[in-house]
């Protein structure tokens, strides 16, 4: 797996998720289960659009600065 953000993935999965930002499992989870990160549930699985990582990622970078 590269450590880019998977570029034609609409939707990535939980550990595609845990590698573009270098964390945990336990604190990708935790981040969808406060809501800071959007996520949708197909089945059992659970995946994130990509459009919200990337608005996760800005509103990170917003409150930083």
């Amino acid at each position: 797996m590269s450590s880019a953000l998977p570029t034609t993935h609409r939707v990535l999965t939980v550990p595609e998720v845990m590698e573009a930002l270098s964390l945990s499992r336990f604190k990708v989870y935790d981040l969808i289960r406060s809501r800071e990160l959007a996520s949708i549930t197909i089945g059992r699985c659970r995946r994130v659009p990509a459009d919200a990582l990337r608005t996760f990622i800005d509103h990170q970078l917003e409150e930083a600065a």
